[in-house]
């Protein structure tokens, strides 16, 4: 009897202060260049409240890796609210990666309200196949 080795995909978690990331990506985390991939963030505060989209000012970059500084993002989505699995009303955008290889996701945001949840940086690296 063969048995087939079984791939365990999990999503990608980032924290940055008070606030955690978990990135998808459409479909299976595993995106492949030229094709365009639909790409969620469900964000928390710490406690495990969920930050909708309309509560934040989000902005969405991707560069290729490596980077600095000076470097300009190679795209800039606009994002979306969508629901997906069990969020409602989250950060979501189409990404269509041009080749194979590294990548940084630089989600940044600010609450729309003061005070609700500090600014936060979180940066999500992908590996897309050809």
């Amino acid at each position: 009897m063969l048995l087939s080795p079984q791939v365990a995909i999990a999503h990608q978690v980032e924290t940055s202060g008070e606030v955690g990331g978990t990135i998808h990506i459409e479909p299976n985390d595993r995106p492949r260049a030229g094709e365009e991939h639909l790409i969620w963030f469900a964000l928390t505060k710490r406690g495990g409240q969920a930050i909708p989209l309309d509560a934040c000012d989000c902005t969405l970059e991707v560069y290729t890796q490596p980077y600095g500084a000076e470097d300009e993002a190679i795209e800039t989505p606009e994002l979306r609210a969508i629901s997906a699995e069990r969020y409602n009303n989250i950060p979501g955008a189409d990404v269509t990666f041009p080749r194979a290889g590294a990548y940084d996701l630089v989600l940044t945001g600010s609450p729309a309200t003061s005070g609700t949840f500090s600014p936060f940086e979180l940066t999500f690296s992908v590996t897309v196949a050809r």
